[in-house]
């Protein structure tokens, strides 16, 4: 029996979902592995697996995950470094 599909090519998020007890940092991990093995456009597989495993309870912590995943990541700031010199 192949494991996967092209949604989630390794099997990872539905394995996920089978875990009894997982908790948050082990479904991150699992989201890291599957964006890296994933061929298409997370913006539009996130919203699939969202829809694929919406019988699951809303507090799943793949659920949750998931869900983190769609919204864009902060612009990086520049922390410390030099201090511009100012020349007269």
């Amino acid at each position: 029996m192949k494991k996967g599909d092209d949604l989630d090519p390794k099997g990872l998020i539905e394995d996920a979902y089978r875990i009894d007890g997982i908790a948050a940092p082990e479904c991150r991990s699992i989201f890291l592995d599957w964006a890296l093995s994933y061929q298409g456009s997370p913006q539009v597989g996130i919203p699939a697996l969202l829809a694929r495993h919406e019988a699951e309870p809303a507090d799943h912590p793949m659920t949750l995950t998931l869900r983190e995943g769609l919204t864009a990541p902060q612009s990086p700031r520049r922390r410390g470094g030099r201090a511009a010199r100012v020349t007269e």
